[in-house]
């Protein structure tokens, strides 16, 4: 079977899950280089994972490699200039969360793939988690009737990574990191409806002393559907990732959590090593997790992109759907700004999102 082959930029954490991914999972992907912006950080990624070559230079890679695909792992004020490469080199591109810092960036990105006919796939994995793939398929089964209200949470105590503190480099706090995921499995959920309005409320409790973004945040979206929507996102919550979903319909309600269901409880007076993620500890009673990265959906998710690319198919996420991610956590640091409801469209004229609450804090 010939192999598509793949690049990876960025040797972090969510590479080492995308590497994962393709190394256990992906048989017909085949990893042949890596980016990072420290060479000793690529190397060592590369001796870990026994990617063949290493580079600290993205065009040094893309001359040098054929790979097909370039997987975008990098922190997000590099996401569109990485993209805008890869394209213009005639590459597919998977990207991460966020798609963007800004709506500028993003309709760039989205025009630039187009002009040289690459696939922009947008990886939001909660399209994929089996859990929430299951939910998803039961309500088109019309298990809960028509529903009304979706809910989804995501919370942990913090960032593995000093780079997601700095406004600067990621664009915003915990919205920008976890709110995107909401917003993206709403829309997911609803067959890509429009959004009417968004009210968001948002405060830095915990990590004040690290960055001058929002550590928690509620956010309600109403689709002009009916459907509302909730999103609750936090960097301020001890004991470890939560990740759940509530879907709630006239004929029924499901919830469903990622993360329940797929741990053993353990007890160790000492503690051990790894439990799940974002768990500051494992003394004590713990949740030990097993098939972390298969449960989140990351496998499914990226299988799916490299038969986009094998068979010529249009992706399931794609760069317009992170463009409506990115339009809707705009209008929900407004909204938190201004202390009112945001219709959209939105396009406001910021340079980030962030800075649409952070003026206003000022003013």
């Amino acid at each position: 079977m010939t192999k598509t082959k793949v690049a990876i930029l960025g040797a972090g954490f969510i590479s080492d899950i995308h590497v994962e991914s393709y190394q256990r999972f992906i048989p017909e992907a085949e990893i042949l280089a890596v980016y990072a912006r420290n060479i000793g950080k690529a190397r060592a990624f590369a001796e870990k994972h026994h990617i063949p070559a290493y580079f600290d230079d993205v065009d040094q890679l893309l001359a040098e490699t054929d790979c097909e695909v370039i997987d975008i792992c990098v922190p997000n004020y590099l996401h569109a200039i990485n993209t805008i490469k890869a394209a213009k080199a005639g590459k597919h591109i998977i990207i991460e969360k966020p798609l963007a810092v800004t709506l500028e960036e993003a309709d760039e990105m989205i025009a630039t793939c187009k002009a040289n006919n690459v696939k922009l796939m947008y990886a939001e994995e909660l399209c994929f988690a089996p859990k929430y793939e299951r939910a998803r398929q039961v309500v088109k089964e019309g298990a809960v009737g028509e529903v009304y209200m979706l809910k989804q949470a995501e919370k942990h105590s913090g960032p593995h990574t000093d780079w997601f503190y700095d406004i600067n480099l990621a664009g915003g706090g915990v919205l920008m990191d976890m709110g995107c995921h909401a917003m993206g499995w709403f829309r997911w959920m609803l067959g890509n409806a429009k959004v009417k309005d968004v009210y968001a409320t948002m405060s830095t409790v915990l990590h004040g002393g690290r960055t001058k973004g929002e550590d928690n945040a509620i956010v309600i979206v109403e689709f002009e559907n009916g459907v509302t929507c909730v999103a609750e996102d936090s960097w301020a919550k001890h004991g470890g990732m939560d990740d759940r979903c509530e879907i709630y319909g006239k004929g029924g309600v499901i919830y469903a959590d990622l993360f329940m269901g797929s741990s053993a409880l353990t007890y160790s007076r000492e503690g051990y090593g790894y439990a799940m993620e974002k768990a500051d500890t494992s003394a004590g009673w713990s949740f030990t997790i097993f098939e972390e990265v298969f449960n989140q959906g990351y496998p499914h998710e990226l299988k799916h992109f490299i038969e986009c690319v094998r068979e010529d198919k249009t992706p399931l996420v794609t760069g317009e759907d992170g463009r409506a991610v990115l339009e809707m956590l705009y209008a929900a640091y407004a909204s938190a700004g201004q202390g009112k409801k945001i219709s959209l469209p939105f396009h406001p004229k910021v340079d980030r999102p962030i800075d649409l609450w952070l003026n206003a804090k000022q003013d």
